[in-house]
């Protein structure tokens, strides 16, 4: 069962940083990096798990390093009160890379992923003709420095 209410204590917040910078230490180096027993280290991986404040384990690779990956962010404005919706549609979309709201001109930052220039052209007039779109704007990320 999950708890809504996360606390987390100082060792919690150290063994979350560790796993931030390798999600695939073993337990045994996270407990000798953290000055803990394994056995603490891995109740309370499991007690992070369980309340799911831990939602898993994966890896990161650097944005710039799949080749032939465009990607861009879009900036989006919404009409009216038809956030949730276009959020919803949003998250439909398989290129969704990440979604975010914000504040100011524009309502919603998409982060969008696509394999070729053609998919990118298909998934902006997929989001442009969602109900609730009024603009948006798109910058394509060339390189990660």
């Amino acid at each position: 069962m999950t708890d809504s209410k996360h606390i987390f204590d100082d060792l919690d917040r150290r063994l979350i940083a560790q796993l931030r910078a390798d999600g695939r230490a073993p337990v045994s180096k996270l407990a000798t990096v953290l000055g803990v027993s394994r056995t603490t280290v891995q109740s309370r991986l499991d007690r992070l798990l369980n309340s799911g404040a831990l939602l898993g384990f994966t890896v990161r690779v650097r944005e710039d390093h799949a080749d032939n990956t465009i990607r861009a962010v879009m900036m989006i404005e919404v009409v009216g009160k038809s956030t949730s919706q276009v959020i919803r549609r949003l998250r439909g979309l398989s290129e969704l890379h990440r979604l975010h709201t914000t504040n100011g001109k524009w309502d919603l930052v998409a982060e969008l992923q696509t394999d070729s220039l053609e998919g990118f052209d298909r998934v902006l007039r997929e989001v442009r003709s969602i109900d609730g779109i009024s603009n948006s704007e798109t910058s394509l990320l060339l390189t990660t420095v």
